[in-house]
């Protein structure tokens, strides 16, 4: 087989291994892919994908069975968003090239299908790569990680064409999750390195004895690196409980708050002081949320949920003001199908965002969790000074 430097061949455990790293959005990957697929005639090809991912790469029609309402029952909106997040990133640097996203990856599926090789989907679940992920850094982290991952597709418009040159010979999310980890201790970790542990594991242990396995070029260096060892991959793949302490964090606001309105008003034996402590609660949540809320675009009727639910919410971990206000804007505008299929297309442009009632209902709740969380810090400080 012809030798490149995007190739990588290696012999482990009587198996012929041979890494083909790719930039996700490549023409010269996607050739390089079938080339060494059609050469090599394998018996397994393995694929940076995991089943959500490979269904999606496979169906153009796949938002389609978007439902929104289940997304926000499940708690999942947040993992949504940075999916999106992530996709529209790698579309602009896509269209900037002119090729479509993971277009390597799934000629890696035909030319699986095409030399009748087996196809082995190698990367761990998204969900639990993203839980595991969020829950490793520090709630300030997240903010960063929040901003930074909304930031990148719209900083892909000041892309030079010599920058895109260079990007076609690049693994550009690799790349750009790398830079995060540097922004955000605790990141590299579950985001870089347990999947690059996880994907050498996959790998070798792959059934036949010629495999090809198409990553990004920001993995090999780790997987050639793990090969000869140890990994547990049920361990890499369970969703992080909770800690103790975590969960009596989650209280501790609550708790606070109502311990106060209890000592402020018996202290006094006034309810003019409860009264104080309970105005100086309800405004700041109930404005801030509201105000929010009215920034994401919603409905009249959104933003009074949003007025009404949030001084109640923020007093409970188990329920958030972006669950009641996504609800109430995804049914007073509930999104079409056709909605939902012009998500991809949607989430490349802030005006996109606003345009489509689908991605509007995820603004809504971004936005109006945001907005409650500023109100009860300041309602917490204004209600401590009460007392």
């Amino acid at each position: 087989m012809e030798s490149s430097s995007f190739v990588t061949c290696v012999g482990h455990d009587g198996k012929e291994i041979t890494i083909v790293g790719t930039a996700h959005v490549s023409h010269r990957s996607v050739d390089e892919v079938r080339r060494v697929i059609a050469e090599v005639k394998p018996d397994t090809v393995c694929v940076e994908l995991d089943r959500g991912r490979h269904e999606s790469l496979i169906d153009d029609k796949r938002f389609r069975k978007l439902n929104l309402f289940q997304v926000i029952k499940q708690k999942r909106v947040l993992f949504l968003l940075a999916n999106l997040a992530l996709s529209a990133y790698q579309k602009k640097i896509g269209d900037k090239i002119g090729i479509r996203p993971g277009a390597e990856l799934l000629a890696a599926v035909q030319s699986c299908d095409a030399v009748g090789a087996q196809l082995v989907l190698a990367d761990r679940d998204i969900q639990a790569t993203l839980k595991r992920t969020w829950s490793s850094i520090s709630f300030w982290n997240k903010l960063r990680l929040s901003t930074s991952l909304f930031a990148a597709p719209f900083a892909v418009e000041d892309i030079s064409e010599d920058q895109i040159e260079k990007l076609k010979e690049r693994d550009t999310i690799s790349d750009m999750l790398s830079e995060l980890s540097k922004l955000v201790p605790g990141l590299k970790e579950p985001l870089i390195d347990e999947r690059d542990a996880y994907l050498a594991s996959s790998i070798r242990s792959a059934p036949g004895r010629k495999i090809v396995a198409v990553v990004g070029a920001g993995h090999v260096q780790g997987i050639l690196a793990n090969l000869d060892q140890p990994v547990d991959r049920e361990g890499l793949e369970q969703l992080p409980r909770p800690s103790a302490v975590r969960r009596v964090l989650g209280w501790a606001i609550p708790v606070a708050i109502l311990g106060c309105f209890y000592f402020g008003s018996g202290r006094s034996h006034s309810p003019e002081t409860l009264w104080h402590m309970l105005r100086a609660w309800v405004i700041p949540t109930s404005l801030g949320c509201a105000l929010c809320t009215a920034l994401g675009g919603a409905h009249p009727l959104t933003i009074i949920s949003g007025l009404l639910a949030a001084p109640i919410t923020t007093l409970n971990p188990l329920i958030g003001a972006g669950m009641v206000t996504a609800l109430v804007q995804a049914w007073v505008r509930r999104p079409t199908v056709v909605n939902c299929e012009a998500i991809p297309e949607s989430i490349t442009s802030l005006s996109g965002w606003y345009r489509n009632p689908a991605t509007r209902v995820l603004l809504v709740f971004l936005l109006s969790s945001l907005g409650a969380t500023l109100g009860m810090l300041i309602g917490t400080i204004w209600v401590v000074s009460l007392l």
